[in-house]
């Protein structure tokens, strides 16, 4: 019974995310990402927006959050891990990402590893990926990366992913 109620209770979470995430104006146009570039550098700030959208906490946070990493010049993975845990701690307590600050420094530390160890980049990740259910899998399969976090992502970088496939399919 208290399994069923913490299921129901992560599914309620999940939904009020979902929801909050259809409803707000943020996309990566807004936030100066070029997502038709098609270039790595845009893909992965995209990532690093969703995986700051991703947590329960105000929309205009996790822009100001997204807007110090761009000022600091974390948009790569590299540059993520060459900051460390204390300076991505300190970049979201300035945008008043406090309650996950901790969590989410190490989110993105862990999530940067795992993406260079198992695919080198998002652009080798979303080549592999032959479906848009396989690339959310292949997603999901990071610790700290889940339903909600995906959905934000495949938004928009669905038709440039489904354009890249059928061109491939083509020649």
């Amino acid at each position: 019974m208290a399994r069923r109620e913490l299921q129901l209770a992560e599914f309620r979470v999940e939904a009020a995310l979902a929801e909050r995430m259809s409803k707000q104006a943020s996309n990566s146009r807004q936030l100066k990402i070029n997502l038709s570039s098609r270039k790595e550098k845009e893909i992965f700030k995209w990532f690093l927006a969703c995986l700051l959208f991703g947590k329960p906490i105000q929309t205009a946070i996790a822009e100001q959050a997204y807007r110090e990493f761009v000022a600091a010049r974390l948009t790569s993975p590299d540059a993520i891990l060459r900051a460390g845990w204390d300076r991505l701690v300190l970049l979201l307590d300035r945008a008043h990402y406090v309650r996950y600050d901790f969590s989410t420094a190490t989110k993105l530390l862990e999530v940067c590893r795992e993406l260079k160890r198992s695919y080198g980049t998002l652009t080798n990740l979303l080549a592999q990926a032959r479906t848009a259910s396989e690339l959310s899998g292949r997603l999901q399969e990071f610790k700290h990366i889940g339903p909600v976090t995906v959905r934000i992502f495949l938004r928009e970088v669905r038709p440039i992913w489904y354009r890249r496939s059928t061109l491939a399919k083509r020649y």
